[in-house]
């Protein structure tokens, strides 16, 4: 097989301490040796393999992991996000136009649109990234998106109970159970990973969180949820109760909260651009990090609350307004994405994970954060595959 070295890197984040300096295992003058997709060494620069690229004392960091997505959706809601910058409320709402807007749409239109989106999170330095559905809301819908989903990761988490259909009004748990049994299966069908469930007032209370979640777990699915976004909740407890991967926004936390996190192995994932769309408080990852949690950061790309590819954008956002340091910001948005996807393989750089790397168009990765809103993605890396 063909080995491929990543030579003259100024500095490179390995997210591995025992290869490099402190908690992102840096180190300087390196270089990086891939085969078939995969990392076989870390060193000083100069190592030999087939092929050379030379990255001109350029940094080099581990491919963004973004591990909250809805990425499958058509229609545009900007006039609903200007309305929201003049002072209207966020809620929820929305999710109904975007369900019409991408039931209208041909399969063949929806694939280009996905296949847009992930090219520009490809360009944007994200390698591996989570999609959800929840833009169908009925059995053959929500497939169809999963399916659509597939075809650009294996990371695909079900999400219909995302809100409740209007066909639905005032019969909430009849819904549920369809998300439970037919839809699910369905969804089961078509590879999910995950499943997920919007734990909110408005959305679904705890019980019907803990059913949807239970009938997934029951299938083979990993647990996810959307916890404590608009206001504090039960999501969080119920997160850690059922064992979820990740809570997610985690906006309002109880101390109660923050101290279940931080004993758990559940991902506090937050959602900066989300709280900057939203014009929602941003969620205190200072507080969850002294506690001990794991936080993750992730871009929630979606059309109503975070129209965004940019995980450079949720980085500057998180060390501006949450209390993060650009150290464990990178981190967050790397290795805390693979925690909350429950991977190992990827989110650092070291022997035997996915050589998915990202080339800065600068020295250090400060510059995410010191040169916030310029394209400092020189080059995106998945598998060693240039995109």
């Amino acid at each position: 097989m063909t080995t491929t070295v990543y030579d003259n890197i100024g500095r490179l984040v390995t997210n591995d301490p025992s290869l490099g300096e402190g908690p992102l295992g840096i180190v300087r003058n390196a270089s990086i040796v891939v085969e078939d997709g995969s990392v076989i060494a870390v060193g000083a620069a100069g190592q030999t393999a087939d092929d050379r690229v030379d990255v001109e004392g350029r940094c080099v960091i581990p491919g963004f992991v973004d591990s909250h997505s809805h990425l499958v959706f058509a229609g545009d809601r900007s006039e609903e996000f200007a309305s929201r910058m003049a002072g209207a409320p966020y809620a929820a709402g929305g999710i109904r136009d975007t369900v019409a807007a991408t039931a209208a749409v041909s399969d063949e239109e929806l694939l280009r649109i996905v296949a847009a989106r992930r090219a520009e999170a490809a360009r944007a330095g994200i390698t591996t990234i989570e999609i959800k559905s929840g833009y169908g809301l009925t059995t053959a819908s929500e497939h169809r998106l999963l399916c659509v989903a597939r075809e650009f990761t294996s990371d695909t988490t079900y999400l219909g109970a995302h809100v409740v259909p209007t066909e639905f009004a005032g019969r909430s748990d009849d819904y549920v159970a369809l998300v439970c049994g037919e839809m699910l299966a369905a969804a089961s069908a078509a590879g999910a990973r995950f499943v997920d469930v919007f734990c909110e007032v408005g959305a679904f209370d705890a019980d019907q969180s803990r059913a949807v979640l239970q009938a997934g777990i029951d299938v083979g699915l990993i647990p996810k949820i959307h916890a404590n976004q608009l206001g504090e909740g039960p999501g969080v407890a119920v997160a850690v109760e059922m064992g979820c991967a990740s809570a997610d926004h985690c906006t309002h936390l109880s101390a109660a909260d923050v101290d279940a996190l931080a004993g758990s192995s559940t991902v506090a994932t937050l959602l900066p651009a989300a709280d900057f769309s939203t014009r929602q408080p941003y969620a205190d990852a200072r507080r969850l990090l002294d506690a001990g949690a794991t936080v993750a950061l992730a871009t929630n790309c979606n059309p109503g609350s975070s129209n965004t590819t940019s995980m450079s954008f949720c980085i500057a956002l998180a060390v501006r307004d949450m209390g993060m340091t650009a150290d464990e910001a990178l981190q967050a948005a790397t290795l805390g994405g693979a925690a909350a996807l429950r991977r190992t393989d990827v989110g650092r750089l070291g022997i035997a994970s996915v050589a998915d790397l990202v080339v800065l168009d600068a020295p250090s990765h400060l510059h995410l954060v010191y040169r916030p809103g310029v394209p400092l993605i020189h080059a995106t890396h998945i598998a060693s595959r240039p995109h």
